[in-house]
């Protein structure tokens, strides 16, 4: 694979060679792994879109609003990635990857690229390499990056490690003030959204809207907040309303956030995160050779018998796998 060519041609916003680079940076194959960190390298470091996250319980209409915010972003002549997290099977391992077929209208548009991928076994709401498919978008060109997470919980907030602002949506009728003063998830979100508010279950909206304002005055301010945010605000992907007020505060944070200095230092932590995480992984990827396989079968075997005890064996264990890697050469 020539890579210097494919970089350039990423570079050049073409959609086919965007498509193949996000294959590669998410292959599990050793070879692809450096080829990978190549094409990383020949990327244009000049390029910055702004990163949304999106997060969500299942169900609550995140796919119907990315659509209709995408659209509405792409009338304005604006380019729009949506990268899209799908669950993976735990017993199969497959995924159904559906996404641009929930979004019709977007999926066609030429100035919009839709890239659905599987999580895997990656936990967090989001795919091993969603960042550096993210990396890949801006290089394309892109000027907004979605990304969409699979349907979370209370603790999955991994995508805010690699949004510059994080939207959470909910549904109406979807909890209390005590549930918005949660920890986790609530405490992260730049901007609750709650979803679905037409028809019958406005008035709903409207009051789980005043529930999560409340709440959200409760939570401790966050240095890198303007006055009034984090905020909560209503919002219909089917109707389409309420997306041209998100969006202008969408803009204002950024900007306030610009201009205070708080954009680039969130980035550089961010970088910090991600290159934690590559070493952890590094790390675990070692209890994947034939010998500390047969290592944790034997020890494995003796916990199970109640022969050792599972801290005892565990301390075992990283004491062989340092031996091991002292003996290399």
């Amino acid at each position: 694979m020539d890579i210097v060519d494919l970089a350039d041609r990423v570079a050049k916003g073409e959609r086919r060679a965007l498509a193949r680079a996000i294959t590669l940076v998410e292959s599990a194959r050793d070879d692809h792994k450096v080829q990978a960190a190549a094409l990383l390298d020949q990327l244009p470091k000049d390029r910055q879109a702004l990163r949304i996250g999106l997060s969500g319980t299942p169900g609550v209409g995140k796919s119907t609003f990315i659509e209709s915010f995408g659209m509405m972003l792409v009338g304005q002549g604006l380019k729009v990635a949506v990268l899209a997290v799908d669950p993976s099977s735990t017993r199969s391992g497959g995924s159904i990857l559906g996404d641009k077929t929930r979004m019709d209208r977007l999926s066609r548009e030429p100035n919009a690229f839709i890239r659905p991928s599987p999580s895997q076994t990656h936990l967090g709401g989001v795919a091993r390499r969603s960042r550096e498919a993210v990396a890949l978008c801006e290089s394309a060109g892109f000027d907004v990056v979605l990304i969409e997470t699979v349907g979370v919980g209370q603790s999955e907030t991994v995508v805010a490690q690699m949004a510059d602002i994080f939207l959470l949506l909910l549904a109406p009728a979807g909890g209390d003030e005590l549930q918005g003063v949660k920890r986790g998830i609530m405490e992260i979100a730049d901007i609750i959204l709650i979803n679905k508010a037409d028809g019958d279950l406005k008035a709903a909206a409207t009051r789980t809207c005043a529930d999560y304002s409340g709440a959200l005055r409760l939570l401790r301010k966050r240095q890198q907040d303007p006055n009034g945010y984090p905020k909560a605000m209503m919002v219909s992907a089917l109707k389409e309303e309420g997306l041209n007020e998100v969006w202008s505060d969408l803009k204002a944070l950024r900007d306030w956030r610009c201009a205070q200095g708080f954009w680039e230092a969130t980035r550089a932590g961010q970088a910090r995160y991600w290159f934690e995480e590559e070493v952890k992984n590094a790390l675990l990827s070692q209890l994947e050779t034939a010998t500390a396989r047969r290592a944790l079968s034997v020890l494995g075997a003796q916990v199970t018998s109640g022969e050792k005890a599972p801290a005892r064996a565990a301390q075992e264990f990283l004491i062989g796998l340092r031996h091991s890697d002292a003996s290399k050469p």
